[in-house]
């Protein structure tokens, strides 16, 4: 029997990043990941294997970060785990031994199963497995005609990707636009008009009702009666936990599926530890049960799995989840923070919004300078930001990361009209005007009562 001091199940983001965290803080501790795919792919990256890099192998997280740290990695499948011996079974027929064991087991792409003609040839989900996507590759180099059912991240990513090589892409969303559940209606609607004027065809308030083919799907039936012609279907309808494994082995699984964790991290069996999608989140303003699924919430709490495997090294529990998301459309980048305007409204908050464009590079007559559109959404009294979302060039990316720390934070607007930036031409908005301050400085102004 093989021995190990922390097992970890699964080797994307939080796998990688609990492995290197936990032998950071337990160098002379022994771990071991065990995983099924041969190469792991960045998980962020996968759309763009399609249209901007070409091929997955542009796409890989080299395995020299962990093993030249120590950590050791199996290519195999754990079947069983059983938590009152430690001792894990593999697909290859070995047994390991372990100390503390972490699921990190992440989310498998969801198709509903109303959705006849789902298995039909040329309908693709978009995985994790790299074998599985090269062949989707494949095909969609041969075809024209692609629908993209689903315009959540994913969904919209694959369409510009797609749309880059020269295909006739069809996007369907049954909600009213486009990233309906992340952006408030103006900011969806400024990313719908962007992906339309490069070139996607953009099908909203009404989804997918079947998937229509003999052996190869021919197109797609709409819940409204439309038939549209495809070659191709992606599904990129959101993703479920990955958690039979963790249940089968007797962990505790929460009403949505998810595996049950506390602040540090554990299980009920302190022992065992969940994190990435298969763990249950909780929204950092509400406090409710959260279906958010992103690798920046799964690295940190890796980060505190590993810190906390032995000893509590860190008191500092993981708050919740703030759903800090970011894409691009073009040279156009949409990103946003916390809770959306309408979020906050059906919480029941008492809020103040603003909104102020400016620019992110001064003066404006410089090349590539980009507006930057900022939102703020905020609790009147005592005036902390819950929720952001900001509209620009690619330092929207950074400026959203900074909006997610004043939530997590909980950073008052007054305190963000002192906060010291570093500007600079090239790089940033004016100090004059910075956005996201200026944006604060709105939100006072419109409530000055409430702060007197």
């Amino acid at each position: 029997m093989k021995k190990t001091d922390v097992l970890i199940i699964g080797g994307s983001a939080a796998g990688i990043v609990a492995a290197l965290a936990g032998k950071s803080n337990y160098p002379e501790k022994e771990f071991l990941i065990i995983r099924k795919e041969e190469k792991v792919l960045v998980p962020c990256g996968i759309p763009y294997i399609f249209g901007s890099l070409g091929s997955s192998n542009k796409n890989v997280i080299p395995d020299a970060v962990l093993t030249n740290k120590g950590i050791k990695i199996e290519v195999d499948e754990v079947i069983s785990i059983d938590q009152n011996e430690k001792v894990c079974s593999t697909a290859k027929g070995t047994e390991i031994s372990f100390e503390k064991v972490i699921f990190a087991t992440g989310s498998t792409p969801t198709v509903p199963g109303w959705l006849k003609g789902a298995n039909l040839e040329n309908v693709f989900t978009i995985s994790k497995d790299k074998i599985q996507l090269d062949k989707a590759f494949q095909k969609i180099k041969d075809c024209k005609k692609i629908v993209v059912v689903g315009a959540g991240f994913i969904g919209v990513e694959m369409s510009d990707e797609l749309n880059k090589l020269g295909k006739e892409v069809t996007l369907i969303e049954i909600l009213p636009h486009i990233l309906g559940l992340t952006f408030d209606e103006e900011i969806a609607v400024q990313a719908e008009e962007v992906l339309k004027a490069r070139g996607v065809k953009i099908i909203s308030g009404v989804g997918a009702k079947e998937i229509v083919g003999d052996k190869k799907v021919r197109e797609v039936l709409l819940g409204n009666g439309e038939k549209i012609e495809a070659e191709i279907v992606i599904l990129a309808m959101g993703y479920r936990p990955n958690t039979e494994l963790a249940q089968k082995s007797g962990v505790k699984i929460n009403e949505r599926g998810f595996i049950s964790v506390d602040g540090y991290m554990r299980t009920e069996n302190p022992d065992v530890f969940a994190i990435g999608d298969c763990a249950e989140k909780w929204d950092f303003i509400t406090r409710k049960p959260s279906a958010v699924m992103l690798a920046s919430a799964a690295v940190a709490e890796a980060r505190i799995a590993g810190m906390n495997l032995f000893m509590r090294r860190s008191v500092k529990t993981f708050g919740g989840t703030i759903a800090i998301f970011s894409t691009a459309i073009g040279d156009t980048a949409f990103a946003a923070a916390g809770l959306t305007e309408s979020a906050a409204k059906k919480e029941g908050f008492d809020i103040a919004v603003a909104t102020f464009e400016g620019i992110d590079k001064h003066p404006g007559t410089l090349a590539n300078t980009h507006k930057q559109k900022v939102k703020l959404i905020v609790a009147k009294r005592p005036g902390v930001i819950i929720g952001g979302e900001v509209v620009g060039g690619a330092s929207t990316g950074e400026l959203i990361n900074i909006i997610g720390l004043a939530i997590q934070n909980k950073m008052t607007v007054c305190s963000v009209l002192v906060t010291q930036i570093g500007t600079h031409p090239l790089l940033t908005a004016p100090p004059t005007a910075y956005p996201f301050i200026k944006c604060a400085e709105l939100i006072v102004e419109k409530t000055r009562s409430a702060y007197k």
